[in-house]
C-alpha cells in the first residue's frame, strides 16, 4: 500500500469522527455529477457546516493534498482518471427570511439545491427566482457562474455573498462580486469559496409565479429531459456589443435577443448537430447541447467540445467558451 493510500485512509478515519462530516474513499464521481463521467476521488468529503467545512480544509491542507472544492456537480466535467486527493462538497442548505421594507431578505447555505430554493420563493410568493426553474445544481454553483435564464441572472437579487478566503470568512456585497454574464469574482478566485448567500426578494402573487415558472419548467423539459446525461448549454452565449463588427453585420436580426446572440445559431451554421464521438453525442435538435449516451467517457467529451470550437472558429473567426468547468 503506498504512503499517498495510506495518508487517505488515515485523513478519511480523522475527519469520519468529526460531526458534519461524510467521508468517501475512493468513491467515483461519476455518481456525483450530471454527465455521468468521471473516475474516482481520492476522498470525497461532504461538509454539512461551516465549523466541519474549514475543519476538512484545514485538515486536508496540512495533509498535502491537492484538493478542489465542488457543488452539485451539475457543471462539472470530472477525468476519466478522476482527482487524486480531495474533492470537498459543502452542502450546508439552511434557510431563513427577514422581512426588509417591500422586501424580504432570504439567506441560504451553498449548498441548497436551487431548485428547492425556487419552488420555495415561489409558493411564498417572493419574486426574483422563478425563472431560474430547472437549472440544475446548488445555489452556491449559481452564483459562482452567475446563472441565469430567459432575460434574468441570479446577480440581480443577490444583496450579499460569505466566503471564505483561506484565512478567514469575508464578505462581499453585489458590487464586490464582480457579476457579469455567467461570470463573477468567485470564478476569477477559485480560492474563494461560497458558503451562503442572501438575497433580496420582492413579494408578488404566487399564482402568477408558479405559471411562470410552470411554464418554464415545461419548455426546459422538453428542452433538457431530467433523465438526460448532461449539463444544459455546454457554452456561453455571445454577448452582441463584444462580436467583431463583420459578426455582426451577417447575423440575422431575429438572432439577437436581450443583447445576446446564442452560441446555438453558430454551432447550427457549422453543421454542428449530431455530431458524435463515441457515446458522446450533439443534440440533433439543438447544437449546444452535449450529452453522455450511454457509456461516454470525458476523453470524448473534451474531444467533441475542441471539435466544436474548432468548426465555430474555422467558420466565423470566433472563440467558443465553455460554461461547464473542469475538474482533473
Amino acid at each position: 500500500m503506498n504512503e499517498m493510500v495510506q495518508s487517505e485512509e488515515a485523513l478519511a478515519a480523522e475527519l469520519s469522527s468529526l460531526p458534519g462530516l461524510d467521508v468517501q474513499i475512493a468513491e467515483p464521481l461519476s455518481r456525483h455529477t450530471r454527465f455521468g463521467i468521471g473516475g474516482p476521488a481520492g476522498l470525497l468529503i461532504t461538509a454539512h457546516n461551516t465549523p466541519a467545512f474549514l475543519s476538512a480544509l484545514q485538515a486536508t491542507r496540512q495533509a498535502g493534498l491537492p484538493r478542489v472544492v465542488i457543488g452539485g456537480g451539475s457543471n462539472l466535467i470530472v477525468a476519466d482518471a478522476g482527482f487524486p486527493g480531495a474533492v470537498l462538497r459543502y452542502a450546508a442548505d439552511c434557510v431563513t427570511l427577514a422581512p426588509n421594507g417591500n422586501t424580504t431578505l432570504l439567506t441560504a447555505g451553498a449548498g441548497l439545491v436551487l431548485q428547492s430554493l425556487v419552488d420555495r420563493t415561489v409558493a411564498l410568493g417572493l419574486k426574483g427566482l422563478e425563472t431560474m426553474t430547472g437549472i440544475p445544481g446548488w445555489l452556491g454553483a449559481a452564483i459562482y457562474g452567475n446563472a441565469g435564464a430567459y432575460g434574468h441572472s441570479i446577480s440581480e437579487i443577490v444583496s450579499t455573498v460569505d466566503f471564505f478566503d483561506g484565512a478567514a470568512i469575508q464578505t462581499f456585497d453585489n458590487p464586490g462580486c464582480e457579476f457579469h454574464y455567467r461570470e463573477s469574482v468567485f470564478k476569477k478566485h477559485k480560492d474563494r469559496i461560497i458558503l451562503s448567500a442572501t438575497l433580496r426578494l420582492s413579494a408578488h402573487d404566487p399564482e402568477q409565479l408558479h405559471k411562470t415558472a410552470h411554464d418554464i419548467l415545461s419548455i426546459r423539459n422538453q428542452k433538457y429531459p431530467p433523465t438526460m446525461k448532461c449539463a444544459g448549454s455546454i457554452f456561453k452565449n455571445f454577448l452582441f456589443a463584444e462580436l467583431p463588427a463583420r459578426v455582426q453585420s451577417i447575423l440575422p436580426p431575429a438572432v439577437v435577443r436581450e443583447g445576446k446572440v446564442p452560441s446555438a445559431w453558430f454551432l447550427e451554421q457549422a453543421g454542428a448537430k449530431g455530431l458524435r464521438i463515441g457515446d458522446i453525442q450533439v443534440a440533433d435538435y439543438h447544437a449546444n447541447l452535449i450529452y453522455n449516451d450511454g457509456a461516454g467517457t470525458a476523453h470524448d467529451l473534451v474531444a467533441v467540445i475542441e471539435r466544436l470550437k474548432k468548426m465555430v472558429a474555422d467558420r466565423f473567426d470566433v472563440a467558443l467558451e465553455e460554461e461547464v468547468q473542469y475538474v482533473g
